[in-house]
């Protein structure tokens, strides 16, 4: 549908700018990029960095303004929320905050540069990945431990893949929505950045013991968490930490066939294969797996994604939330309508528009039962393909006799059945290097979307996942990949601990 449309030439009037706080840091030599939309000066480097779509009313040590939400728009420029996120609140008792960062409007983009405050790129010129791509940089470069960023469809593990550091997804509902600006509710996730997993799996401790939020309606709830924890033994941290005593002897990692696409990067098919057999090599077993649905994710997630964000986005007009727009004194506005018309259209960015108006043709009468309804239907596929494949079954559906008849006729018979069933899937993060900001310029929207093919199977099916850097030959600049690691539902606690030991095989060189 969207084929053959261009974006607009990238805002990079911030990309050379200097900023006076890092320049002050670093004695005037480093360039600012953009990492950071607010940034408290001489920050910890023990501190955390938050996204920008995560409400905070408190403010910076040394100022006595609360903390602005923008989510990198005009719309919401000088936003000051009267609460604060609920992960930001307990993270915060243990690292104060050294800003918050650039990113995508409103979640929407790949590559970070769907921005009103500029471009976020790396030192060398590449792409930091969206959206979550000032959080990435500001871990990348060493500001911070730790950040927090979203995930819907890949929004903290591409970034980590391309800045060569950890992102990581928890399971749909696990950790507290509450005080996320949303982007779509079925899909958000709060996600967590650092270089190490060990740093990560420290973060996701203290937040996973909160537990159940009342205030966020995505948060499973104290009797359904009950139920995940009495399927998994001994879940928590504790059960990680048996997995750690173990190894990776005996566990079971999957390769997916419908991964190994003809876009994929031969230098990352090679490090993706290579880090499958050091895995082999300290005890565990890889095998081949087939999700046959995953070909259509892609397309189900463009659908699903831009119709909730439709509906999300509609309460920014002016009057509500957001910088109210100036109407034509030429045109009538009994109605409203053109008020309406000139904030959005004055205030969100190109690619919000774009989604905004996607998402409202799909859940038009004339389309909703061709695309939305399809969608959901394409959805239920991917997570019956990875309840298929893992040893574990999910604690929040029943069993399924699945009926090969339904399964996409180009699969043979033994794929579809499936060989034994594994603990982990493993996987690239990204089918390609990261680009430079040129080379995003010259790419079309569909070309930009290609970049989550790997990512949005996991974010249908809300199982955890985490993207670790992967080591690969090339000319050593722009050279970062990822591979990710994927779990069953509510399988965060082992799940961490196997990527931690994933980490330490694929950072490392080639056999």
């Amino acid at each position: 549908m969207l084929r053959g449309v261009r974006s607009r030439p990238l805002k990079l009037r911030n990309a050379s700018y200097t900023c006076p706080i890092c320049a002050s840091l670093n004695g005037g030599q480093r360039r600012y990029i953009n990492e950071y939309i607010h940034k408290q000066k001489d920050a910890p480097r023990s501190g955390l960095a938050v996204k920008d779509n995560f409400v905070t009313s408190r403010s910076f040590p040394s100022s006595t303004d609360s903390i602005p939400t923008t989510c990198a728009s005009n719309i919401l420029r000088n936003y000051h929320s009267p609460f604060e996120a609920t992960v930001v609140s307990h993270l915060r008792q243990h690292v104060p905050i050294a800003g918050k960062t650039n990113m995508d409007e409103f979640g929407m983009g790949s590559h970070s540069t769907h921005t009103s405050f500029g471009a976020v790129a790396q030192a060398s010129g590449h792409s930091a990945g969206g959206s979550s791509g000032g959080s990435a940089v500001a871990v990348q470069n060493g500001d911070v431990e730790i950040a927090l960023g979203t995930d819907t469809g890949g929004s903290v593990r591409l970034p980590a893949a391309y800045t060569g550091v950890v992102g990581y997804k928890p399971s749909y509902g696990m950790l507290s929505r509450w005080g996320v600006v949303p982007y779509a509710n079925s899909l958000d996730t709060v996600g967590l950045m650092a270089k190490s997993v060990g740093k990560v799996r420290e973060a996701w401790e203290g937040l996973y013991a909160a537990g159940h939020d009342e205030r966020d309606p995505t948060s499973l709830g104290d009797g359904a968490r009950e139920r995940c924890e009495s399927g998994r033994d001994g879940y928590g941290p504790q059960s990680g930490e048996k997995l750690s005593q173990k190894g990776l002897k005996g566990l079971i990692f999957g390769l997916p066939l419908e991964y190994n696409i003809a876009e994929l990067d031969p230098a990352i098919r090679d490090a993706w294969i290579d880090t499958a057999r050091k895995l082999q090599s300290l005890g565990a077993r890889v095998i081949p797996v087939s999700l046959p649905s995953t070909r259509h994710a892609l397309s189900a997630y463009y659908v699903i994604a831009p119709a909730e964000a439709s509906s999300n986005l509609a309460k920014y007009d002016g009057i509500r939330y957001g910088q109210p727009g100036v109407p034509n004194p030429t045109q009538s506005d009994a109605g409203g309508d053109v008020l309406y018309s000139e904030t959005r259209g004055n205030n969100f960015g190109e690619e919000v528009k774009r989604r905004i108006l996607l998402g409202s043709y799909t859940l038009s009468s004339e389309a909703m039962d061709n695309y939305f309804i399809q969608a959901q239907k394409v959805r239920r596929l991917v997570q019956r393909d990875f309840d298929r494949v893992f040893r574990l079954r999910n604690p929040l559906r029943e069993p399924e006799t699945f009926d090969l008849s339904e399964m996409d006729e180009t699969i043979q018979l033994e794929n579809k059945l499936g060989p034994t069933e594994v603990d982990f899937i493993i996987c690239p993060t990204a089918p390609t290097m990261p680009p430079t900001l040129e080379e995003v310029e010259k790419q079309t929207s569909v070309d930009s979307y290609m970049n989550d093919v790997f990512t949005v199977p996991a974010s249908l099916a809300g199982l955890p996942a985490v993207s670790v850097p992967m080591s690969v030959k090339g000319d050593g600049v722009g050279d970062n990949a990822g591979l990710q690691v994927i779990g069953q539902y509510w399988d965060d606690a082992r799940l961490l601990f196997a990527a931690e030991q994933v980490q330490k095989v694929s950072s490392s060189g080639p056999v």
